[in-house]
């Protein structure tokens, strides 16, 4: 799935790019391929998707499903993870740990890095891979 990209690349590295910024963008791209899954997945009334998607983007699953993924990672992407696990932010959610939100913060820069570099191949790969993580983390009860 290419998602609302108008060029191959933004960028080639986004070593110099604010990994809050990073994280903000990985934020929208990853709630839109949960959005994208959940709509082409079938049988969903609208009033559904929400409470749905909310299983998928919360801090806490996002951090549950970066330990599910993590093996996958390479060296580089360890590097931009650990840009947006460290970087400093005004406030963490009522509904997530501070550890949580920091891992959440490092996967999304994660996945604004993939967007801006146009490495859309291994986004796709990845979010597939993490949504089925998630989907059987559901089916289990977690």
């Amino acid at each position: 799935m290419q998602i609302g990209m108008t060029e191959p690349a933004i960028f080639d590295e986004t070593r110099e790019v604010n990994p809050l910024l990073l994280a903000y963008l990985g934020d929208a791209v990853y709630e839109l391929y949960v959005r994208c899954k959940l709509v082409t997945g079938g049988n969903i009334r609208p009033n559904e998707v929400h409470q749905e998607a909310v299983k998928f983007v919360s801090a806490p699953a996002q951090a549950r499903v970066l330990r599910e993924v993590e093996s996958l990672l390479t060296e580089e992407e360890w590097d931009i993870l650990r840009r947006g696990r460290n970087a400093k932010s005004g406030s963490i959610p009522k509904n997530a740990k501070p550890s949580e939100y920091r891992y959440a913060t490092g996967l999304e820069a994660l996945v604004g890095h993939w967007y801006l570099t146009g490495r859309t191949d291994r986004l796709t790969e990845m979010m597939t891979k993490m949504i089925h993580a998630l989907e059987e983390g559901e089916s289990r009860g977690e």
